[in-house]
C-alpha cells in the first residue's frame, strides 16, 4: 500500500505577507500534496498570493471565523492525512514531517505543542496551562497544548467531528476533547513557534476571553459532564449542610438558605446527569 494522500490546509485572513513565505517553502517540501488556503473574507492580497504559490484557495465574500476556515478546508480536502497551520509564519514547513512521523506510529491526531515562549503573552500562557490541566484531570491523559491549531489527524476521523466544531477560535480545543472522547489515540511533539508575519493578532482580548472562559465548560460538556458538575454539587451540598449545622446550633432551625443551597446541589448533579446522556448520544455512532 503506497503513502497516504496529504492535504495541507491554511486559514488565513490577511495573511498576505506570511503566505509569501509559507506556501513557497510547502511546496518544495510536499510538491505532492494539496495545498489549500481559505480566505476567510480577507482585505488584502491573501488570495491573489495563495493562487500564485499555486495553492487552491477557498474564498468567503465576509469573515465566518477560524473553525469556519477549518471545516471548509477540511470537507474540500481530498487527502487522506490533514494537515492544519497557521498562515502567519509561525509554523515552517519543516515541522510538518515531525508530525506526519508520529502519525505513522498509530496515532489518528498529533498536535505540535508550544513552548512558553511561543504562546501570545503571559495572560494566554497561564490561561492555556490551566486549560491543559483541566483537560489531563478530564481525561486522564497529559495533555501538553490544548489551544494549538498546529496538527495532522486522518481526515476520516476528524470528519466524524465537524459538527461539533465552534465558527471561532475554540476549534482545536473541541476537536482534542472528541478524539480523547471517542478513544482515538492523540499525540503530542514539542515544537518552536516563529515570530507572527504581518498583521496582530485576530483575537479581541474582551470578546475572546469571555470565550475562553467558556473553554472550561466546553472541554467538560465535550468528554464527561459528571466530572464538572459533581464536584460542584457536592460544594453546594457541603454549603447547605454546613450553614444548617450551624444554624441549627445556634438557633436550632432549619433556615430559607440551607434549603436553597442543599436544592442548588440536587438541581446540579442532576442536570450533569442530564448532560452526561447528551454527551453519549453525541458521539454515538451508527452502524
Amino acid at each position: 500500500m503506497g503513502n497516504p494522500t496529504l492535504s495541507i490546509i491554511l486559514p488565513a485572513k490577511n495573511e498576505a505577507e506570511g503566505l509569501r513565505g509559507t506556501l513557497p517553502a510547502l511546496r518544495v517540501a510536499y510538491p505532492d500534496a494539496e495545498i489549500i488556503v481559505v480566505d476567510d473574507g480577507s482585505s488584502d492580497d491573501t488570495a491573489m498570493v495563495a493562487r500564485e504559490a499555486g495553492a487552491s484557495v477557498l474564498s468567503s465574500p465576509y469573515s465566518m471565523g477560524n473553525g469556519a476556515a477549518i471545516k471548509r478546508g477540511a470537507r474540500a480536502a481530498s487527502g487522506e492525512i490533514l494537515v492544519f497551520m497557521d498562515a502567519d509564519g509561525q509554523h515552517c514547513a519543516g515541522q510538518v514531517r515531525a508530525l506526519l512521523d508520529k502519525l505513522g506510529e498509530g496515532y489518528d491526531m498529533v498536535v505540535g505543542a508550544r513552548d512558553r515562549s511561543g504562546q501570545a503573552n503571559l495572560h494566554r500562557g497561564l490561561a492555556n496551562g490551566f486549560y491543559n490541566r483541566l483537560a489531563s484531570w478530564m481525561t486522564g491523559h497529559r495533555i501538553a497544548d490544548l489551544t494549538s491549531g498546529f496538527r495532522a489527524v486522518r481526515a476520516e476521523k476528524f470528519r466524524e467531528f465537524l459538527h461539533l466544531l465552534p465558527n471561532g477560535f475554540s476549534y482545536p480545543t473541541t476537536s482534542t476533547m472528541a478524539f480523547f472522547r471517542s478513544a482515538y489515540p492523540v499525540a503530542y511533539v514539542p515544537i518552536p513557534v516563529a515570530k507572527r508575519v504581518g498583521n496582530g493578532s485576530h483575537i479581541r482580548p474582551i470578546k475572546d476571553g469571555v470565550r475562553f472562559l467558556l473553554i472550561i465548560f466546553k472541554i467538560a460538556s465535550l468528554y464527561s459532564p459528571l466530572k464538572l458538575f459533581a464536584p460542584t454539587a457536592a460544594a453546594f451540598f457541603l454549603a447547605g449542610a454546613g450553614w444548617y449545622a450551624w444554624t441549627f446550633q445556634e438557633s436550632g432551625r432549619f433556615t430559607n438558605m440551607s434549603m436553597l443551597l442543599l436544592s442548588a446541589a440536587v438541581i446540579v448533579f442532576l442536570i450533569g446527569l442530564v448532560s452526561e446522556q447528551i454527551t453519549n448520544l453525541t458521539y454515538r455512532r451508527d452502524a
